[in-house]
């Protein structure tokens, strides 16, 4: 049987018809569901100032005054926090491990509901959505990481969005408690979430990889074995794992800078912040954020609330459509659906707001804000959202993973601080319909990139993606783990 490899190899190469296919193991479905749970943690967090800043700029509600400024700080000040939660979790993946970094984050999350939903001014909610923004960035480097270092490569790609998937029903939760609730409920209800996922954190090992850089071989085989189930057969990857640590020893320097900066380690690190870029730059935690708001000023002809509320459901939906496909159709197809749905869905917002800037009556297209953001965040619940943190701890070679991915994540987060800070203003300076195609053409910008610069990692180890990158190598071993994809003969 001949298949073909990947798009830009062009190797044929003869798979034994009896081929072994490696079956996922329910201990690998309960790792991933365990951190998922943190990721419904940020897609709350991410998602509560739309409904919650609603209730709070009105009087009969706070006790303190919410000025237009200060809610987007309320909204902002979450990224920049993050921002740093990012820059620390490099380390601390490193020193304590994956696992324990991300229960921890358990901690600052519920701290940060109580204190928001217990707050008397504006200061105490900045210190709440503060603390929850360095909970938000820690598990947005330390889950990827997690996740990469545990699944099977088969399904790694499909158990690897189970994160969004999770992040996802925590925004679509906060919308719709945002129809019944104000905000100190909202925060209330956000505080007892990280009480399922520390329960179910504790019930999972730390990652084979991390224990074998300690030196743990005993417990790396314990892990790897309960992760592959008690039957599997864990030899040839334990031992590849063994030798890529070794290797990385022989070469290891003590200057991280100096590694960072080796063309090997760079390509993939610029790899990985390019497509941490455009995620964020293509508008949607703006989106996500005010959109409550962005309807209210389209003046539509459907409810805000309803519409959020929409919106929410197809991206809780069109994550699980994403898992079910991307270990057929790989990173890269998924990405180019993405990038040109968003990018189409923009100009036409844009298009929409234009009009109604010049005074035209839009009634008859009052459906057309609702249709475009629903196209546009199945278009990025698709691609754009959840490939870049699954890359990230796919294509991040061993001994770089944390330091490289502390920077990606700090990256991301500084961009959504710069695009959720800016939204309101730059919309008072080029006007809606400007920041839309801005955000457009952005995204066409990105598809270019990913044509030209992303690999297809789909089927591959995280050895054998690391190989890719030291050179021309091409690794033929464990073929029979990649999924065949037909062509004629």
């Amino acid at each position: 049987m001949k298949i073909l490899l990947r798009a830009d190899t062009y190797v044929n190469i003869e798979l034994p018809e009896n081929a072994p296919v490696a079956k996922c193991t329910f201990t690998q479905i309960l790792a991933a569901l365990s951190v998922s749970l943190g990721s419904m943690q940020i897609g709350y967090a991410s998602s509560y100032t739309s409904p919650a800043l609603v209730s709070m700029r009105d009087n009969t509600t706070t006790s303190f005054e919410v000025t237009k400024q200060m809610s987007m700080w309320i909204g902002s000040i979450m990224p920049l926090s993050a921002l740093f939660g990012g820059v620390a979790g490099g380390p601390l993946i490193e020193y304590i491990g994956r696992r324990n970094t991300i229960l921890v984050t358990a901690f600052p999350f519920i701290g940060a509901w109580i204190l928001i939903s217990m707050a008397e001014n504006v200061a105490m909610v900045l210190v709440g959505r503060s603390l929850s923004g360095f909970g938000v960035g820690v598990a947005s480097l330390a889950l990827p990481v997690y996740l990469g270092e545990t699944i099977q490569p088969e399904v790694r790609g499909t158990l690897g969005l189970m994160p969004t998937a999770f992040g996802n029903t925590g925004i679509l939760l906060c919308f719709m408690a945002g129809m019944y609730m104000d905000w100190r409920n909202l925060a209330l209800l956000g505080a007892t979430l990280p009480v399922p996922f520390l329960i179910l954190m504790f019930m999972i090992p730390e990652t084979p990889r991390w224990y074998i850089s300690k030196g743990k071989a005993k417990m790396a085989r314990k892990a790897l074995q309960w992760l592959r189930g008690k039957n599997g057969d864990i030899t040839e990857e334990l031992a590849m794992i063994e030798k890529i640590h070794q290797k990385s020893i022989e070469s290891e320097q003590n200057n991280t800078f100096s590694e960072l900066m080796k063309r090997n380690n760079l390509k993939p690190l610029l790899i990985s912040l390019g497509l941490m870029f455009f995620q964020q730059m293509s508008g949607i935690n703006a989106v996500i954020f005010y959109t409550v708001q962005i309807f209210k000023d389209a003046g539509s002809t459907i409810d805000e609330n309803l519409s959020t509320i929409i919106i929410g459901i197809v991206n809780f939906i069109s994550t699980f459509a994403a898992a079910t496909v991307i270990d057929r159709l790989g990173r890269k197809m998924l990405m180019y659906i993405s990038a040109v749905s968003m990018a189409v869905t923009l100009f036409a917002l844009g298009g929409f707001f234009y009009a109604k800037s010049l005074d035209v009556n839009v009634e008859a297209v009052g459906w057309l804000p609702l249709v475009s953001l629903i196209v546009y965040v199945v278009g990025f619940s698709l691609g754009l959202g959840p490939i870049p943190w699954l890359m990230m701890g796919e294509i991040l070679p061993a001994k770089i993973r944390g330091s490289a991915a502390s920077i990606a994540t700090g990256f991301n987060w500084t961009c959504t601080f710069i695009v959720t800070k800016t939204f309101e203003d730059v919309i008072g300076v080029i006007g809606a319909h400007g920041t839309f195609w801005l955000f457009g053409v952005i995204v066409s910008v990105g598809l270019v990139f990913i044509i030209i610069s992303v690999p297809e990692t789909r089927g591959r180890s995280l050895e054998e993606i690391e190989k890719r990158f030291t050179g021309r190598t091409r690794r033929m071993s464990s073929v029979a783990n990649l999924k065949p994809m037909p062509m004629s003969c």
